[in-house]
C-alpha cells in the first residue's frame, strides 16, 4: 500500500486562493503574509459580495481592494474599464495606481491615473493604449464623463478609497454622479478610516448588504509610534525645530503645517540649515508636486514640509518621525499625520509642538487615541508664558477615558 506524499498547509497569500500570476507579482513585489486587513477583506471580497472596510492608514489596505478584482479579472474589452477607484488626492491616486502596477497579474491589465493638474490629452493617450482599472480623483473623474472621454458602462468594480477624507473635503456631490452613472450590477467596496454617519449613508445609498470589516483598534493609532509633544511659544517655533531636527537626526521626516503660506515661509527658513528639504501643498503645479514626491521616494529628500491635503497620499517606508509644527485644527487629522510614520508595524516617533494657548485642543487629542502623550524638552526653548502650578494631590479625579488618575487639563500648559 502506498502513501499519499504529505502536503504542508498553505501559508501566507497563498492561503488565500489567489491565481499564480498574482502570487509571483506578490512575491516579486516581496510582500509575504498578509496584513490584518487584507487577511480579513481579500476572501469576502473575492466572493463578489460588497464591503465596507474599515482600517487606518499604512495597514496594506490598497493591495486588500485590488487584489480581490484582479483574482477575478478575466480580459474583457480593453477599451472599456472594468474596475474603477476613487481617491480623495492626486497623490493617492498616483500611489493607488503604482500599486496596482506592481501587482498587475499581465501586462494587460492596464491601469490608468486621471487626476487634476495633468493635461486631459495625455490621460486620454494612456485609455486609448487601453485601460482595466482608473484611479482618479472625483472631480477629474467627472470631467472625464462629462466630456466622453470615459465609459463605465462596463465596471463591475468600484472602490471608494478614503471616503472619510473625500466628503470631508466637499466630494460627496461629484461621487454621488459618478456612482448613480454606474451599472447596479457591480461590486462596490468603502474604504474609510472612521464610519460617520454621511459614511453610512453613503453606504446605505450605493451598497447591497455590504459586510462591514473593521481593522481600527480602540486606540486610534498606531502602537509603536512614540508621541511627545514640546510647549513653546509661536515665535520660538522655528528655532525649536532646527533643534529638534539636529538632535533626532531623522532617516526622513515630514513637517505638517496648517497653511500653506506657513509652509513656503518654512521651507525658505530652513533650507539654508538643511539642503535637503523641500515642501509640497494643493498650490503648487501638479508636475512639481511629482517631482518632490519622486524625490522623497527616492530619499534625495530628508526632511518634507507639507499640508494636510498632503498627509493621505504620503506612503513612504522610510519616514522616521513626524513632526506636527503646527497642530491640526481636525483632532481626527492629527492620527492620519502620524499615521505617515510606523508604516505596516514599523517604528516611529511623532513629536508636536504645543502652544501655551493650545492645552484644550492637546487634551483633545489625547482623548481621541485614548492615550496620554508624553512631554518632551529642550533647554532653552520652554514657553515663555508661565504655567500655572497646580496644588500638590488636588484637582485631580479618575478618569474614566484613560482609567487612570489624571489632573484636569485646565492650566496644563
Amino acid at each position: 500500500m502506498t502513501t499519499a506524499p504529505h502536503t504542508e498547509p498553505a501559508t501566507g497569500f497563498h492561503a488565500l486562493n489567489l491565481m499564480p500570476p498574482l502570487l509571483e507579482a506578490l512575491d516579486r513585489a516581496g510582500y509575504k503574509d498578509p496584513s490584518p486587513i487584507q487577511a480579513a477583506l481579500i476572501p469576502v471580497a473575492m466572493t463578489g459580495r460588497d464591503v465596507l472596510g474599515q482600517a487606518q492608514t499604512g495597514t496594506g489596505k490598497t493591495a486588500a481592494y485590488l487584489l480581490p478584482f484582479m483574482n477575478r479579472w478575466r480580459g474583457g474589452d480593453p477599451m472599456k474599464p472594468q474596475g474603477i477607484v476613487m481617491a480623495p488626492t492626486r497623490e493617492l491616486a498616483v500611489q493607488v495606481a503604482e500599486e496596482a502596477d506592481k501587482l498587475s497579474p499581465s501586462r494587460h491589465f492596464r491601469t490608468v491615473p486621471v487626476y487634476g493638474g495633468q493635461r486631459f490629452g495625455r490621460q486620454m493617450e494612456l485609455m486609448r493604449l487601453g485601460c482595466t482599472l482608473i484611479v482618479g480623483t472625483p472631480g477629474r473623474v467627472l470631467d472625464h464623463l462629462s466630456r466622453g472621454t470615459i465609459s463605465l458602462e462596463k465596471v463591475r468594480f468600484a472602490v471608494l478609497d478614503e471616503a472619510d477624507r473625500m466628503l470631508d473635503i466637499g466630494f460627496r456631490p461629484q461621487i454621488e454622479k459618478i456612482m448613480r452613472r454606474l451599472p447596479t450590477k457591480r461590486q462596490t467596496l468603502l474604504m474609510s478610516a472612521t464610519m460617520s454617519p454621511q459614511i453610512l449613508k453613503l453606504a446605505q445609498r450605493y451598497m447591497i448588504d455590504p459586510e462591514h470589516l473593521s481593522m481600527t483598534p480602540e486606540v486610534m493609532t498606531v502602537d509603536k509610534i512614540e508621541q511627545k509633544y514640546i510647549t513653546v511659544d509661536e515665535e520660538k517655533k522655528f528655532d525649536l525645530l532646527v533643534k529638534v531636527l539636529e538632535r533626532d537626526k531623522p532617516r526622513q521626516c515630514i513637517i505638517f503645517v496648517e497653511r500653506k503660506r506657513t509652509a513656503d515661509k518654512l521651507y525658505k527658513n530652513l533650507k539654508p540649515h538643511f539642503p535637503k528639504v523641500s515642501v509640497t501643498h494643493g498650490d503648487l503645479p501638479q508636475p512639481k508636486r511629482d517631482k518632490v514626491m519622486a524625490d522623497f521616494r527616492a530619499g534625495k529628500i530628508i526632511c518634507l514640509i507639507a499640508t494636510d491635503v498632503m498627509s493621505r497620499g504620503i506612503d513612504v517606508s522610510g519616514i522616521s518621525h513626524i513632526i506636527n509644527f503646527d497642530l491640526p485644527n481636525d483632532l481626527e487629522s492629527y492620527v492620519h499625520r502620524i499615521g505617515r510614520t510606523g508604516r505596516m508595524g514599523k517604528d516611529g516617533c511623532a513629536t508636536s509642538f504645543v502652544t501655551p494657548e493650545q492645552g484644550e485642543q492637546l487634551t483633545g487629542i489625547e482623548h481621541l487615541i485614548n492615550r496620554l502623550i508624553d512631554e518632551d524638552r529642550i533647554e532653552g526653548m520652554e514657553a515663555f508664558t508661565p504655567r500655572v502650578k497646580e496644588p500638590e494631590n488636588k484637582d485631580k479625579k479618575m478618569n474614566p477615558v484613560f482609567g487612570r488618575s489624571k489632573r484636569k487639563y485646565t492650566n496644563r500648559l
